[in-house]
Parts: structure tokens; C-alpha cells; sequence
């Protein structure tokens, strides 16, 4: 398995990466360790978190993700072997970046996950009440203190992106090494206009997310009928089911056939092959939805390929 880099960071990737929010969710225990396991043992490296999932399930209160996690790796003695990204700032138990929540934040996530350091700890959204030198401080501590190795952020703007490097820069502190955006076929612009030229410049790792869509990509949902597969998904993805969405399924169709490929498959291939981003974030419920997903990095996209899915989805999101 060829691995990137993360940034600046020590940290070096898969170039996918599976997303826990399903842990506790729609996955529970037994399956969550298969689905470890599984990733894991096929050569993949980094599991994304947060202390957040999955709250929004009626009768959890968060955690549950973590703590999933936490038990697999007590029971299978595979810490070596993977790479822990979990966040902190959007659970309603401990919201927002303050140094005192921040320092609460870690050891409740380090508690649940069972281990003495978490490899990427992430901002899970910016939090403008405290100021950047204060949260970038409060980070700083944790890599002292040897919790965190290496630090990132999710859903922050290009202008306050660039304002909490500018600060790491010019006064010594610890930097985000990762930016985790929303990134897919169909939302292309918000990262691409503003964010891509700043990471790229900035040498900036990129774990996006939702990189199938809520699932729309894989080619599940072509149809209001389609909805009704998926409780947890189809409402979720109403949304994309206009002409843009159903020409952007339509290219993937024609790109898949020829790899004998899915389209979850190809749309993965296409974030893998961005220049500037790292691994996009997927999730599955299944071992054999696991499996697919895990193939995609099998799969090299011709130039022409890449630039029908780019003529398909350049409509602006």
C-alpha cells in the first residue's frame, strides 16, 4: 500500500480512509470490528472519528463511535497497525474550542478509544468566541504533553483557514496539518474556488468527506422511488436527484464500464487522483460494500475519463 503524506505532519495515509460516524449507528458492535478488521488487514491505516458520533441515533448521547473503536483495538491488539483521527468542538456535552474544553475534550476521547495518544486530533468546526492563539495554544499543550501527535481541522472557511496558519506561522505554535471539507462530484465549487489554491500552497493535507454523496454516487438512488432503500440516506439525498445529479450518475456509468468498476468506485478514484488531496473519508455498513470501496485505489483514471467527470459535475454545487 502506497502511503501520502499528511501535510507537514509525521503522519503518512492510505489513501482511503474509513469514516466511524457509522459505528453505533448503522453498524453495531460485532459488525464494526469486522469492518475494522477488515480495513486494517487489507493494508489501510486511518480511522476517522469524532467525539460526536453518532448522537444524532435516538437513545445514544455520543461517544459511542470512540468507544467502539476503544474496544476493537483492546480486543485485537491492532494499534500499531492503524492511525486514530477523532475531533472535538461540535458535541453538545463539551462544545467549542476553549483551552479548558479542548483539555476536557482529549481525555474523555482518549478514555473512550483506550489509548495514550490520539494521532490527529481535529477542530470539528471553528469556534470564532475564542481566540485562534488561545485554541492553537491549547493544541500546542497536547502535543507536549504527548495525547495528540498532530493536529487538523474540518468545515473552516479559505479566509479563517489562512488566518489560523498566518498565526501558527508567526507565532510559533503548532499548525493544522489537515483540512477535512465536504468534497464530492457533486459539491465541487466551495472547496475548489477557495480552499484547493490555500492547501496546496500551504502544503496542507485534505481528508474530505461525504465523498460518496450520503451514498448518491454509488448509483443506489436515480429515482424518487429509489428513496425508500435507505432510512438513514434517502432523504438525504432528495436533493440531488435534478438533472445535474442524474448526468453526473450517467458519466460514472460510462467510466465504470469501462474498468468493469462501480460507480462508488469511480468517484473515489476521481477524489483519489486530485492533486493536493490526501484520502477521501468513505464509510460502509457491510463487508462487501467494504470491500468495493477499498478496491477503488486499484483503479487509474485516464485523462479523458477524469475530464468527462469533470465536464459532467462543472455545473456549480
Amino acid at each position: 500500500m502506497h502511503l501520502r503524506p499528511l501535510g507537514r505532519s509525521p503522519l503518512a495515509i492510505a489513501p482511503l480512509v474509513f469514516g466511524g460516524n457509522v459505528f453505533g449507528w448503522s453498524a453495531d458492535e460485532k459488525r464494526s470490528f469486522e469492518l475494522l478488521d477488515a480495513f486494517v488487514d487489507a493494508g489501510f491505516n486511518l480511522v476517522d472519528t469524532a467525539d460526536v458520533y453518532p448522537a444524532w441515533v435516538p437513545g445514544n448521547r455520543g461517544g459511542e463511535s470512540e468507544t467502539i473503536i476503544g474496544r476493537w483495538l483492546k480486543a485485537t491488539g491492532k494499534r500499531d497497525k492503524v492511525l486514530i483521527a477523532t475531533k472535538v468542538a461540535k458535541w453538545a456535552e463539551q462544545p467549542g474550542l476553549s483551552p479548558v474544553n479542548i483539555q476536557q475534550a482529549v481525555e474523555g476521547s482518549l478514555r473512550r478509544l483506550q489509548i495514550d495518544c490520539i494521532d490527529l486530533y481535529q477542530a470539528h468546526e471553528d469556534d470564532a468566541s475564542v481566540p485562534l492563539a488561545d485554541t492553537l495554544g491549547a493544541f500546542g499543550r497536547l502535543i507536549e504533553q504527548g495525547k495528540v501527535r498532530a493536529i487538523g481541522a474540518s468545515n473552516y472557511t479559505a479566509d479563517r483557514f489562512a488566518e489560523t496558519l498566518k498565526m501558527s506561522a508567526d507565532h510559533g505554535l503548532p499548525r493544522y496539518e489537515s483540512l477535512q471539507p465536504e468534497y464530492n462530484l457533486l459539491r465541487r465549487t466551495g472547496y475548489e474556488r477557495e480552499l484547493e489554491p490555500l492547501i496546496r500552497r500551504e502544503q496542507v493535507g485534505v481528508i474530505s468527506y461525504y465523498a460518496l454523496a450520503s451514498g448518491f454516487l454509488t448509483g443506489k438512488y436515480r429515482s424518487e422511488a429509489d428513496l425508500a432503500k435507505s432510512r438513514a440516506r434517502g432523504a438525504g439525498v432528495r436533493k440531488y436527484l435534478d438533472a445535474r445529479g442524474l448526468d453526473i450518475l450517467h458519466a460514472l456509468d460510462r467510466v465504470a464500464a469501462n474498468h468493469q468498476a462501480t460507480p462508488a468506485q469511480i468517484a473515489l478514484a476521481w477524489l483519489i487522483a486530485r492533486p493536493g488531496l490526501t484520502a477521501p473519508i468513505a464509510s460502509a455498513t457491510s463487508l462487501e460494500q467494504l470491500h468495493e470501496l477499498l478496491d477503488a485505489v486499484k483503479l487509474a483514471l485516464a485523462p479523458d475519463e477524469i475530464a468527462l467527470l469533470d465536464q459532467a459535475s462543472a455545473k456549480p454545487s
